[in-house]
């Protein structure tokens, strides 16, 4: 679009005006790459709003420095379109902010005039309270949430890469002697008073599975409709693997399932609700993936939801095992295949948890399971029934199911002897807030800093003045710092006894700064901190020191915002962009993410560095932060290296933070600067290989080309059939001997 080594352009605010025309399907995702003179990154990535039905694209974008080129990608998924005019024009900043009000309220929400309104009245508070620039970013900010698409075209990728035609289904057929072992499955079904149509869907989803060693264990809960037991007569007189008992009291739905379980006699059961529908294949892939680990006694699919129209939406692409994650939420669910005799061990279903019962004996299973016991398989196999009354249109359309999940929590963590409290957040997923030990436990916060006084002494007072954790200290190391302000402000903390000044008089190299500051420090926990951070709220440390003390924990960061309320940092996903790209940047503050996952703590491969704590006996063990990445990727190698160790990485939202990103240090601007960085990119490809592209706190069905958690054209998961489970590198299997939960 723009490549010149002779012009650039400023930079401010523009108006983005594209005509384009779709050739081979939707556009999906369109972006900008700008380039500001030391290449194209992902993290640089400017998302736009996808076009019109008369494929007029119109975006406002914000330029933050003079750029020398700029990409632009229509779609990330392959297809062909043709572009007969694309037009930038230079914007002033009333212009620019009257023109994303106008643009904000015509993305087709109700009352688009109160949208606008909306709009201007919070970027005019923001505007009075901190100036016009601020003012600015919230604009932006508030803009790009109203007009961006929250996901990907879900419609597009099940019709390019996820539909199963009548050649397909007979192809799956024959490879079923194939397998390596054919159980039988045991698929437990509670009925009560499901509508016929919903009833005959799911009983046909049974009947249709390619995989033919299951039986279907039904118990209706004594179903006043007399529809209901003519259609499970009907079903059983027409194959003898259907088998039915019609109970005389009503006991609810964990009660009739423990019923289906006293029928079953396969090796492994399948839990399956009234009106939900497998997908032809299910079966086949889990046998198939059983087969393949035999060590695994617990397995679970990716899954989606259906109307009442047939219509597929709102995926749900799981992460790998991930149990701070199944704390918050049940990410097992559908499809769950369970051991048969682990589901009898442990006791079934409990009475007292309907609505959660089998959030709750998972929970029970995977106290006696290692993670090496636990598997996934990366597919859509289970279509979750979205109608009236049902909670797959959330939580809040049975009450009690909210209820039930967080007292499955709490027991669960009684249970293992986890002290903590939990409390549902807005989204109706559970926050699981960990108890700090007494005595607490010192950190000690090292703050490599070079000037920018400005900076550090925000940093350093929020720290003093908004944290409530009662044992820290705070090491700022002191890289060549020449400016007298920043020497007085030095001088000056002299009288603050939490405060140490270390000189470290040598080149800028983050790792080996960090590494000397460890040496010198007196906490029992180590704790990573930028000069450019900010802390908002008092328990910030408290939430980080909660994890980072179990033993099964390496490294824990935090939530970290931009100081206009959106998105920094949520965790790393591995293989975005040339080695690893931050998850939701640029979404605004309280953004929920892929399935809520942005509002709740969970493991992840990696956290950065601009805050993250880790305890100096795991630090010593790993060797720290390796001195031949000497900017970039230290903190991720770190993270990998805790993961090969054994360790498990978690990321919490509960503890917030600004970030005034690389406001210090500045962009790869220089030849020697970019050099730098391909060499520590190489480094990482020659460390961690193909591990990079397979991080199992991610799905292979989403995308390592464009922003995290949009959906990936094509996958990387295998089409359906038999073949390679996706899941962790090799090398980081060895916390099979850690127990999956606790």
């Amino acid at each position: 679009m723009l490549d010149s080594r002779d012009r650039t352009l400023d930079g401010g605010w523009y108006l983005l005006e594209a005509d384009l025309t779709d050739l081979d399907g939707p556009l999906v995702a369109p972006c900008l790459y700008p380039d500001y003179g030391d290449g194209i990154y992902e993290s640089e990535r400017l998302p736009l709003p996808e076009p019109d039905a008369d494929g007029r694209l119109r975006a406002v974008i914000r330029l933050k420095g003079p750029v020398t080129a700029l990409r632009f990608d229509p779609s990330t998924r392959n297809t062909r379109f043709r572009l007969p005019g694309l037009r930038l024009r230079r914007l002033g900043r009333g212009r620019a902010l009257a023109t994303m009000a106008r643009l904000a309220g015509q993305n087709g929400g109700p009352r688009p005039w109160r949208q606008r309104f909306d709009m201007l009245r919070v970027v005019a508070k923001a505007a009075f309270a901190r100036g016009l620039r601020h003012g600015g970013d919230v604009a932006y900010a508030r803009y790009t949430a109203a007009t961006l698409p929250e996901g990907d075209d879900y419609a597009a990728w099940v019709r390019d890469h996820d539909t199963l035609d009548a050649a397909a289904i007979e192809r799956l057929r024959g490879t079923v002697d194939a397998l390596s072992a054919r159980p039988l499955v045991s698929i437990l079904l509670p009925v009560y008073r499901t509508p016929e149509r919903w009833l005959r869907r799911c009983l046909d989803s049974v009947l249709a599975q390619v995989y033919p060693d299951w039986e279907l264990c039904v118990a209706d809960d004594a179903s006043a409709s007399p529809q209901v037991r003519s259609v499970l007569e009907e079903y059983a007189r027409r194959d003898p693997r259907i088998r039915v008992t019609f109970r005389e009291r009503n006991g609810h739905i964990s009660a009739a399932t423990n019923t289906a379980l006293e029928m079953a006699r396969g090796d492994y059961v399948a839990l399956l609700d009234h009106d939900d529908e497998l997908r032809p294949h299910a079966l086949l892939e889990m046998v198939a993936a059983l087969g393949a680990n035999p060590r695994w006694r617990l397995v679970y699919s990716d899954e989606d939801k259906i109307s009442g129209k047939g219509e597929r939406f709102d995926p749900y692409f799981k992460p790998d095992w991930n149990y701070e994650l199944l704390l918050a939420q049940n990410c097992i669910c559908h499809l769950g295949v369970y051991d048969t005799a682990l589901v009898r061990e442990v006791g079934g279903f409990r009475e007292g948890f309907e609505g959660a019962q089998d959030w709750d004996l998972a929970l029970r299973c995977v106290e006696r399971l290692r993670p090496d016991e636990i598997g996934h398989v990366p597919k859509v196999l289970y279509h979750w029934r979205a109608i009236a009354g049902s909670t797959a249109l959330g939580l809040d359309h049975k009450d009690y199911a909210g209820g039930a999940g967080m007292r499955a929590v709490e027991e669960h963590l009684e249970r293992t002897g986890q002290r903590a409290r939990v409390r549902a957040n807005r989204a109706g997923h559970l926050e699981v807030h960990r108890a700090v030990p007494s005595p607490a436990p010192r950190v000690s916060l090292i703050i490599p800093t070079r000037d920018r006084v400005e900076l550090l002494r925000t940093c350093v007072r929020s720290i003093l003045d908004r944290t409530d954790y009662p044992d820290y200290e705070i090491l700022v190391v002191d890289n060549q710092s020449s400016e007298p302000a920043t020497l007085e402000y030095f001088r000056s903390l002299e009288a603050e006894p939490r405060v140490r000044v270390l000189a470290y008089d040598a080149p800028f190299n983050y790792s080996r700064i960090n590494n000397f500051a460890a040496e010198q420090a007196t906490g029992a926990i180590i704790g990573l901190v930028n000069n450019d951070i900010e802390t908002i709220g008092p328990e910030w440390l408290g939430e980080m020191v909660g994890q980072v003390v179990r033993p099964e924990i390496g490294a824990v960061g935090a939530m970290l915002r931009y100081p206009d309320d959106t998105i920094q940092h949520a965790g790393v996903v591995l293989g975005i962009g040339s080695v690893a790209g931050h998850a939701y940047t640029g979404r605004p503050a309280g953004y929920e993410g892929q399935c809520g996952r942005a509002l709740v703590a969970q493991e992840v491969s990696a956290v950065t560095a601009a805050c993250l704590l880790v305890r100096k006996e795991v630090w010593d063990e790993v060797g720290g932060l390796d001195e031949r990445l000497v900017v970039a990727f230290n903190d991720i190698d770190f993270c990998l290296r805790l993961l090969d160790a054994g360790y498990r990485n978690v990321w919490t939202p509960y503890a917030t933070l600004y970030h005034h990103e690389s406001a210090s240090r500045g962009y790869e601007d220089t030849p020697e600067k970019m050099a730098r960085f391909q060499g520590e990119v190489a480094i990482m490809r020659a460390r961690w290989g193909d591990a990079l592209l397979h991080d199992p706190a991610y799905n292979p069905n989403l995308t390592l080309t464009g922003a995290p958690f949009e959906l990936a054209f094509p996958p990387r998961a295998p089409r359906p059939g038999p073949g390679p489970v996706p899941g962790r590198p090799g090398q980081w299997r060895r916390d099979g001997a850690r127990p999956a939960s606790g």
